[in-house]
C-alpha cells in the first residue's frame, strides 16, 4: 500500500467529488434506511443534493490552497443543505474548514484534528444531540483519527483506520437508538457519513475509480453544465465585461482515432493542460470518448489539443458574455415585477410569511389565509439553504416568519435566519396543518416576535393525521406492517395500520377526536378525488354527526389524505 503523507489540493478536490459521487450512487440505499416504511426516505436525497453542491463549489474555486478549497466545500455544503442530515453535514465540513484555515496542504495531524473539529461543530449545531445517529458516526472516526495520528503520519492508514471506526460505529446506532433496533436498520445519516469516509480513504488508498466521477454520459454532463451555468448566471449584477473567461467550450473526442492524433491518452496530461487554459472545467471519459466543458478565452486552443488525443466529433462554443447580458435584461424585468407584487402583498407591518408545501391545492390554501410565498417542497423535496434564503429576500419584505411544516426542515430554516439580511423567525411547525392553524394566529400589524409565539401556540390546538402507503415489510412499536397497508400517521407516529385506504383514514380520525372537537379537516391528495373524501366524510359523521367537515383538494404526493380535529 502507497503511502501518503500530504494532501494536496488535488487530492483533496478527488475526496470531496469522490465523496458527492459515492453519495449520488447510494442516494436510493440510504433513503431505504428510513425508520417508517414511508413512500418518502429522503436522507440519501438530502445528502447527496448537499454534497453535490459542496463539491460544486471546490471545482469553481481558484486557488490551489487546502484552505480555500475546504472554505469553497462549506460553503457550498451551507448553501445546498437539504433536510436535518444535509445541515449536520455541512456542519461537519464547516468544522473541517474552520481547523484548515491558512493551510496549503494537509498532513495526517491537519486532517486529524479537521476531523475533530467537525465533530464538535456538528454536535454544537444540534439543540440535543441524540446518540445513534451521524453525530455518533463522526465522533468516533474523529476519535479514531486523533489516536492514530499520533502514531503515524501515513494519510492512507490514517483514513482506513478512520473507515473502519466509521463502519464500526454505524453498525452501533442500533444498540443506541432502540428505534432502529425496532425496525431493523442502521442509522440513514450515518450510514451517509460512512459513504462519504469511504470515499476519501478510497482516493488516498488508490482504490477509488476515476471512473466513477467521467462516467461520459450526455445527459449527466448536460445536466452538470446546467447547473454551472445556473450558478455562474444567477447575479443579475454581474457586469459581462467582467467575465474572465467568455466562451463556454464543449468538444468530444473519439480517443485514438483520425488523421491528428499523436497523443496516447492520460487523464492527468489531458485535464491538467486545460486546467490552465479557463475554469468551470469538467472532464469525463471511458476508453473510447472524452467530453469536455470549459470557460475558456481560447476556444481554438481547446479544439487545438483535443485533436492531439483523437478525432473530434462534437464542438460547441457560446459566447457567455452575450447570454450575460441577456440574462440581466430579462432579470430585470422579472424583477421589476416581482417588486410589485411584493409591494402589493406584504401588509403593512411589512413581515411577510413562507410557508414550505408540496400541493398546488395546499399552496393556494396557505396563500388564501395569508401566506405571502410557498416554496413547493415537503418530506421528498426539502429546499435547500439557499431557496429559503432566496425565498425571503425576494419578498421585499423587512422580516419574515417561515412555516416549515416538516421538522426535517428544521436546520435549513434555521440556517436560513443566520443567512438573511432581514429579522427572520421559524415557526416550527411539523405538518401542513399545524402550518394552517399557525396562520390563524397570524396578525399582519403585530411586531414579528408577537407573531411568532402567538402563531406557535395557536398550532398546538390542531391534532394532524398523514395517510400514507407503506414500502416494506417492518415491524414498529409492537405493530406487524406490510408493503401496501396503509398506515395512519397521527402527530408522527404510526398509530393505524389497516389494509384499506378509508378504513385508515376513519381510524385515524377516530383515534384524535374527543368531547372537545368540532372540526375535521380533509385535504385530499392527487391520487384521490372528491368522492373519496366524501365518503370519509361520512364515515366520520357516523362516528359523532355533530362535527363540521371540511374538504379541500390538495393536490399532494404520496399523501392521499391530510387530516386534521381542532
Amino acid at each position: 500500500m502507497t503511502k501518503i503523507t500530504t494532501i494536496t489540493n488535488v487530492e483533496f478536490g478527488k475526496m470531496i467529488n469522490a465523496a458527492a459521487a459515492a453519495l449520488a450512487a447510494n442516494a436510493d440505499t440510504i433513503n431505504k434506511l428510513n425508520v417508517f416504511p414511508v413512500p418518502d426516505g429522503d436522507t440519501g436525497t438530502n445528502m447527496s443534493l448537499s454534497m453535490a453542491s459542496g463539491a460544486q463549489y471546490e471545482r469553481d474555486a481558484l486557488d490551489t490552497d487546502i484552505s480555500t478549497l475546504a472554505k469553497a466545500t462549506s460553503k457550498g455544503l451551507l448553501m445546498g443543505a437539504r433536510g436535518n442530515s444535509g445541515v449536520i453535514l455541512s456542519q461537519i465540513f464547516r468544522g473541517f474548514s474552520n481547523s484548515v484555515e491558512g493551510k496549503k496542504t494537509l498532513s495526517a495531524r491537519d486532517l486529524a484534528d479537521a476531523l475533530m473539529s467537525g465533530a464538535q461543530v456538528a454536535y454544537k449545531s444540534v439543540m440535543k444531540p441524540t446518540e445513534g445517529t451521524i453525530l455518533t458516526v463522526i465522533r468516533e472516526a474523529a476519535s479514531k483519527a486523533n489516536k492514530v495520528a499520533d502514531e503515524t503520519d501515513d494519510l492512507v492508514k490514517l483514513m482506513h483506520a478512520v473507515n473502519e471506526a466509521a463502519q464500526i460505529a454505524l453498525a452501533s446506532t442500533p444498540d443506541l437508538l432502540p428505534v432502529l433496533k425496532q425496525v431493523g436498520v442502521v442509522d440513514s445519516g450515518g450510514q451517509g457519513l460512512v459513504f462519504v469516509l469511504q470515499a476519501f480513504y478510497q482516493v488516498l488508498s488508490g482504490d477509488f475509480n476515476e471512473a466513477d466521477l467521467k462516467t461520459p454520459d450526455n445527459a449527466e454532463l448536460d445536466q452538470m453544465v446546467k447547473e454551472l451555468h445556473a450558478g455562474a448566471q444567477a447575479n443579475s449584477h454581474l457586469d459581462p465585461r467582467s467575465i474572465e473567461y467568455g466562451y463556454c467550450t464543449e468538444i468530444m473526442v473519439q480517443i485514438a482515432k483520425g488523421t491528428t492524433y499523436d497523443h496516447e491518452f492520460d487523464y492527468e496530461t489531458f485535464y491538467h493542460h486545460l486546467s490552465q487554459l479557463g475554469d468551470s472545467l469538467l472532464v469525463i471519459n471511458d476508453d473510447e470518448i472524452v467530453k469536455v466543458h470549459v470557460h475558456t478565452e481560447d476556444p481554438g486552443e481547446i479544439l487545438r489539443w483535443g485533436t492531439h488525443f483523437g478525432s473530434l466529433v462534437k464542438v460547441k462554443v457560446d459566447n457567455m458574455r452575450d447570454q450575460q447580458q441577456a440574462v440581466i435584461d430579462a432579470q430585470r424585468t422579472e424583477a421589476a415585477q416581482m417588486a410589485k407584487m411584493a409591494a402589493a402583498a406584504v401588509p403593512a407591518s411589512d413581515t411577510a410569511v413562507i410557508a414550505i408545501s408540496a400541493g398546488d391545492g395546499v399552496a393556494d390554501l396557505f396563500k388564501s389565509l395569508g401566506v405571502h410565498t410557498v416554496i413547493s417542497g415537503g418530506q421528498t423535496m426539502n429546499p435547500s439553504t439557499a431557496d429559503i434564503v432566496d425565498a425571503i429576500k425576494a419578498t421585499g419584505a423587512k422580516s419574515a416568519l417561515i412555516l416549515p411544516n416538516n421538522s426535517n426542515i428544521f436546520m435549513a430554516a434555521d440556517q436560513a435566519v443566520d443567512l438573511a439580511d432581514i429579522p427572520v423567525l421559524v415557526v416550527k411547525t411539523r405538518t401542513v396543518q399545524q402550518g394552517l392553524t399557525a396562520m390563524m394566529g397570524y396578525n399582519p400589524e403585530a411586531e414579528l416576535s408577537d407573531n411568532a409565539d402567538e402563531m406557535a401556540s395557536v398550532m398546538l390546538d390542531v391534532k394532524s393525521a398523514q395517510i400514507t402507503k407503506a414500502v416494506r415489510d417492518t415491524k414498529l412499536n409492537g405493530m406487524t406492517i406490510k408493503h401496501g397497508d396503509w398506515m395512519g400517521i397521527l402527530d408522527g407516529e404510526i398509530e393505524v395500520v389497516t389494509k384499506k385506504l378509508l378504513d385508515a383514514a376513519s381510524q385515524s380520525v377516530a383515534k384524535m377526536i374527543d368531547d372537545d372537537s368540532e372540526i375535521v379537516t380533509i385535504i385530499y391528495g392527487e391520487n384521490t378525488n372528491q368522492r373519496d373524501a366524501e365518503k370519509l366524510q361520512e364515515a366520520i359523521l357516523a362516528l359523532n354527526d355533530g362535527l363540521e367537515i371540511e374538504i379541500h383538494n390538495g393536490k399532494q404526493p404520496l399523501y392521499p389524505f391530510l387530516i386534521s380535529v381542532e
